[in-house]
């Protein structure tokens, strides 16, 4: 059987997307009941109604998934985030791949998951570690120029950043190699439980 969604723009009119299979499929790939891809799937409609109904699986803009999905505009990793989900690489998301983000950020996945996730955002170049430009761009996004939630006497100084910096390498760096690797970045934020904060978006 084939299961309804409403459209949410004007007279509302019935929409049949995806079968019970389907739903049970991605119920087994993610972290979500089937009422709740189906949540899922409208707020990916609203994001952009007009592309949505024509191809229930659109490829949508990333400025566009930026700009309509509240959660996300205020994260200071919103670009990186919808990069690292991308099945094209570039930002922009498929229906799928917007459900693959939202049972990341879900309370009901699994820490280790999210630590997995958190790695390749902060991964800013994409080598597979976590290096010192890496962790300046985190600062600069968190509390230095790029920060744009924080008061101009809440941002922290260049030495500040600096500081922290070689703090993390001091004591997260293991083989003292000049970057983390995974398995010293999963030690670090072991410790930093407030990480998650970042990596959250109620569905």
């Amino acid at each position: 059987p084939e299961v309804s969604v409403y459209s949410m723009g004007g007279a509302c009119r019935h929409q049949s997307v995806f079968t019970d299979e389907e739903l049970q499929e991605y119920s087994n790939l993610t972290y979500f009941s089937k009422a709740e891809i189906l949540h899922a799937f409208k707020r990916f409609f609203r994001l952009d109604p007009k592309r949505v109904s024509q191809d229930w699986n659109a490829k949508l803009k990333m400025r566009t998934i930026v700009a309509n999905l509240p959660e996300l505009s205020i994260n200071p990793f919103k670009e990186h985030i919808c990069k690292v989900f991308s099945s094209s690489g570039n930002g922009d998301l498929t229906f799928e791949d917007f459900l693959d983000m939202m049972s990341v950020l879900s309370d009901a996945a699994p820490r280790s998951l999210k630590v997995e996730w958190a790695f390749r955002v902060y991964d800013f170049d994409e080598d597979k570690m976590i290096g010192r430009n890496d962790l300046k761009k985190l600062l600069d996004k968190l509390c230095g120029a790029e920060a744009v939630l924080l008061e101009e006497d809440q941002l922290l100084s260049t030495r500040d950043r600096k500081e922290i910096i070689n703090q993390i390498f001091e004591e997260g760096d293991l083989d003292k190699n000049g970057a983390l690797s995974f398995p010293e970045f999963e030690i670090l934020i072991a410790k930093c439980p407030e990480f998650l904060n970042s990596f959250r978006i109620r569905l």
